[in-house]
């Protein structure tokens, strides 16, 4: 890398500071409505960087988009995040949510991490160039969506819409950074997600269990059963066909799991386990954790949860289910099985609501762009990178790779304490600094291999 880049990121960390604390200042929660007005600022904050901007609207949060030219056709597309989850419980942040507060060497805000501080960490990249050289290596191209937090309702239309406008060479994902063993890791993909309600209505008000309890319908009860129609004890999903589109594995898959640092310990106490499912350990852990699709109970409601007792036989009842997908998944044919298994198994009264999802994506590991990021996080952080297949989590990752064909890999400045959807989310300045310049080393070099493709 350029050492004056290097230096002029080093020695104005505390402007990339007061970004981040400008835009985690502006309420974006898309869950809550909130969003429009930091669209504006992120697009203001490009446009001050030289790219020309556009905020397309969409029935729901706006896309901002920005381009500027480079020294190089060379074309590299950013993807991030503006909105942000919500900052509830309240009571259980150390300092004000959308206040970014400096303690300890770490940024507290909501959307430090999640997604704010990556798209700061990036602007500083690009003042640092702009500075140094008066122009950036290659032509950028950058989408920021206010939506990912609800499933990105709208964006694939958006890039539908704007196939050519966002053709690229390659793209940076929104977020990365290090691992437990401050290790810098990468992505090269995303599983797919299908969300869903069930909800089962069995009368029109709630009962006296002495009354009802005998004779009539329960509708937790009936809901129970549902769900253990679709998952048993065996952790097998029953849906009839579920598999059938799921990749298994492969060596070259496994081979890259092999290389990856043992988590469980870490694990098991970060989050008080004491064993895993199936009692899964080494790389049968690590296989199952992310090629094994799921089906999650995120939420469960019906009669009484208050304190003390009610004896009451409740007429309704919600599950909140997820099921991560893996390649070759997709969630309208997982929403459309799933709704022919419960008919089948005699829960056609169960009501069945599509809230959103995304198919999984990933990328080749020996693509030319997935393996520059690797060797560039090497060469900036002086240790090994760790690499993954793809992550557990999802994103809309999928129309970029599968259907405009652009290489999609990630690198960012996020760390395993940064806490993104808790209270006290944060990240670390220490891996804003070198996330930063991790960034810049790669788009400095990303020209040599864009014609590689």
């Amino acid at each position: 890398m350029d050492e004056r880049v290097r230096s002029y990121i080093r020695e104005h960390l505390d402007d990339g500071m007061a970004e981040l604390k400008l835009l985690c200042a502006s309420r974006s929660v898309s869950a809550q409505g909130e969003g429009r007005e930091t669209a504006a600022l992120v697009a203001e904050r490009l446009s001050m960087r030289g790219m020309e901007t556009r905020i397309a609207s969409t029935p729901g949060n706006p896309v901002v988009f920005g381009e500027a030219p480079g020294r190089s056709d060379a074309t590299l597309l950013i993807y991030n995040h503006y909105d942000v989850q919500p900052a509830e419980p309240l009571e259980l942040w150390d300092s004000p949510p959308f206040e970014a507060t400096v303690r300890g060497g770490q940024v507290f805000a909501r959307g430090a991490d999640d997604n704010k501080g990556h798209i700061a960490s990036r602007l500083l990249m690009l003042d640092a160039y702009r500075a140094v050289h008066g122009e950036y290596p290659c032509r950028i191209k950058w989408v920021i969506e206010g939506e990912e937090e609800i499933g990105s309702l709208h964006l694939a239309d958006f890039v539908h819409a704007n196939a050519d406008l966002i053709a690229a060479d390659g793209c940076v994902w929104e977020t990365g950074g290090v691992d437990p063993y401050d290790h810098p890791y990468l992505y090269l993909g995303l599983r797919g997600i299908l969300y869903v309600e069930l909800r089962c209505k069995t009368g029109t008000l709630d009962a006296h269990s002495g009354i009802g309890g005998s004779i009539f319908p329960n509708a937790a009860w009936r809901l129970v059963w549902a769900l253990y129609a679709i998952k048993g004890p065996d952790e097998r999903i029953r849906i009839s066909g579920f598999y059938d589109a799921a990749w298994p594995a492969t060596e070259t898959d496994l081979a890259m799991l092999e290389t990856l640092p043992e988590e469980e310990s870490y694990l098991k106490e970060q989050y008080g386990l004491d064993r895993f499912l199936l009692n899964a350990t080494g790389l049968e852990l690590k296989r199952r954790a992310l090629f094994e699709p799921t089906a999650t109970v995120c939420g469960l409601s019906s009669g009484y949860q208050g304190p003390g007792s009610k004896t009451v036989l409740p007429a309704e009842a919600v599950a909140k289910m997820d099921f991560r997908l893996v390649p070759d998944m997709h969630p309208d044919a997982v929403f459309d099985a799933l709704r022919r298994h419960l008919d089948a198994n005699g829960f056609d009264d169960i009501e069945l609501a599509h809230l959103g999802g995304e198919p999984p994506a990933r990328v080749d590991p020996n693509d030319p762009v997935a393996q520059l990021m690797t060797r560039t996080a090497e060469e900036v952080y002086g240790r090994e990178a760790h690499v993954w297949p793809f992550l557990g989590g999802s994103g809309p990752m999928h129309p970029f790779v599968h259907e405009l064909g652009i290489p999609v890999v990630a690198n960012g400045v996020g760390w395993p304490g940064g806490r993104p959807h808790a209270p006290n989310e944060n990240i670390r300045i220490k891996d804003f600094q070198l996330g930063t310049e991790h960034m810049a080393r790669f788009v400095e070099q990303f020209p040599s291999v864009a014609g590689d493709r």
